[in-house]
């Protein structure tokens, strides 16, 4: 069955994004109450198939956003008609929505999350879930061919119940956090902020206080779809100045960021210094190799210095592989059947994707991790971050969004990549990354850049690092020129 157009356009990858609220000129509602309606039947349907049974229960949570009550009505309506039993978990944690299917008091048969993770106001979307981990892109599909021809059967009637779930989801948190410091107030003395971003963020907060840690720095714990602060989003340079701020005025031991939905995190350290990005994937790597030395599998785009600590510092091995969550969790998950032990699949933008805990991108379950840790060497009079100091950043970074001119972008974008390979081939001081599993990875003195094809829009992401204003100046000029060939991409943004 082939989708039309409108169907299509709701795909993003593994979930469903779409525009919920009205409020930013030119963009108009095409998550309308209809089309929520028929995609959650469309789920009831095809979850049925996929589990091969006709009385199952679907747990529904959401984020902050202003459009999730109606979205969630939708969605409910469409399940009841469908014959589901319904978990309404309110509001929720991505990360709390897959847990709702492996939790042994719950155990939910499949779960549907509404965010759009950090995107604006007007956004909404719905990710899916069954206890063997979120959807693929081909489920997806499946779920919107089954809406789009909205046929259903609606001779049975379900029924609806009310779960609070994170809350259940935030003692197993705490009971983990006890059990491996083996204290019952294992943050007593220590003062740690929190930033939620007026997202979903806020109850781990209250967690932590619970446990003994001062909160009082915290900031923005309250849930606003509107976000009125800041973008909730780890990699946003605003957001991270925030909850720098906030550690530093409220003289915090330690801070903590969340994005909308609780998937992804960052850190700052005392002295308000942003553990994000490549940092954050030395940290928590640092961390599991203490333990045992694995591979750990990263997106990209991350720096050839964290290469460089990862294997030579902590002794691991780096797996460099595709931007995309879930492109890293099954990479991971494909090494771990090939026999070679992956404890991690990160991206740099704070998705951290543990085995030990399903492979499940998990902002409050990364953290946790590192606070076990923290409290472990406050203990020897130690900071987490003295597990990183020998980790060196990149001295200058930069990044472009080259825009793809022609409709039919992929071919024009696929011709570019190619020839840059014989260029590089052909250019003294030039090489390229191997293995490489995305785009094409030049090396150069002191630096490296990475151009690639976006996989949904007419894009390509150019990511340069360099340690020396030379390399910089040398990448620059010579992807400019490179370029300059090509009339098909605008260049002009790289200066």
């Amino acid at each position: 069955m082939s989708l039309s157009e409108k169907w299509l356009n709701l795909k993003n990858g593994s979930d469903i994004r779409g525009i919920a609220s009205e409020g930013i000129e030119g963009l108009h509602i095409n998550l309308t109450d209809d089309v929520v309606f028929n995609i959650a039947a469309g789920f009831a349907c095809y979850a049925k198939e996929k589990l091969n049974k006709n009385d199952i229960t679907i747990a529904i949570g959401h984020d902050s956003r202003i459009s999730a009550p109606r979205l969630k009505k939708c969605c409910i309506d469409a399940f009841i008609k469908s014959g589901v039993t319904v978990f309404d978990c309110g509001l929720s944690t991505t990360p709390a929505m897959f847990m709702i299917t492996v939790d042994e008091n719950y155990k939910a048969d499949a779960s549907v999350m509404l965010t759009a993770s950090h995107l604006p106001f007007n956004r909404n979307g719905l990710k899916f879930f069954t206890a063997d981990g979120g959807f693929e892109g081909s489920d997806i599909t499946k779920i919107l061919e089954y809406a789009g021809k909205g046929e259903f059967d609606f001779s049975k009637q379900g029924n609806l119940k009310e779960v609070n779930y994170i809350e259940k989801y935030a003692s197993d948190i705490a009971e983990k956090i006890k059990k491996e410091t083996n204290l019952q107030k294992p943050f007593e003395g220590m003062k740690i902020a929190v930033d939620a971003g007026n997202g979903s963020g806020g109850f781990y907060a209250k967690m932590l206080t619970d446990l003994g840690a001062d909160t009082s720095g915290s900031k923005f714990l309250e849930p606003d779809g509107n976000f009125p602060n800041h973008i909730p989003n780890p990699e946003n340079k605003e957001a991270m100045k925030a909850i720098s701020d906030a550690v530093l005025d409220s003289k915090s031991d330690l801070g903590i960021i969340f994005d909308t939905d609780v998937d992804r995190a960052a850190i700052v350290d005392y002295s308000g210094s942003e553990i994000n990005k490549n940092r954050l994937i030395a940290l928590i790597s640092a961390v599991l190799m203490e333990e045992k030395k694995g591979t750990i599998v990263t997106d990209s785009v991350t720096s050839a210095e964290l290469k460089n600590f990862i294997e030579n510092n902590l002794g691991g091995t780096h797996h460099r592989f595709k931007r995309g969550y879930k492109n890293v969790i099954n990479e991971a998950i494909r090494l771990e059947n090939e026999g070679i032990y992956a404890p991690l699949a990160i991206e740099t933008s704070g998705h951290a994707a543990l085995k030990e805990n399903y492979f499940l991108d998990d902002g409050a379950y990364l953290v946790t991790r590192l606070l076990i840790k923290a409290v472990l060497m406050r203990k020897e009079s130690k900071n987490l971050t003295d597990l990183i100091s020998e980790l060196k950043d990149p001295e200058f970074e930069t990044g472009y969004r080259l825009n793809l001119l022609n409709k039919d972008f992929k071919p024009d974008g696929e011709k570019i990549l190619e020839e840059l390979k014989q260029a590089v081939e052909k250019a003294e001081g030039f090489s390229l990354e191997t293995p490489n599993y995305e785009g094409v990875r030049v090396n150069v003195e002191n630096g490296w850049f990475l151009l690639r094809l976006s996989l949904h829009e007419p894009l390509m992401p150019l990511d340069i690092q360099g340690n020396t204003v030379e390399a910089m100046n040398k990448m620059k000029a010579f992807i400019k020129e490179f370029l300059s060939d090509f009339d098909c991409i605008d260049s002009s943004a790289i200066k």
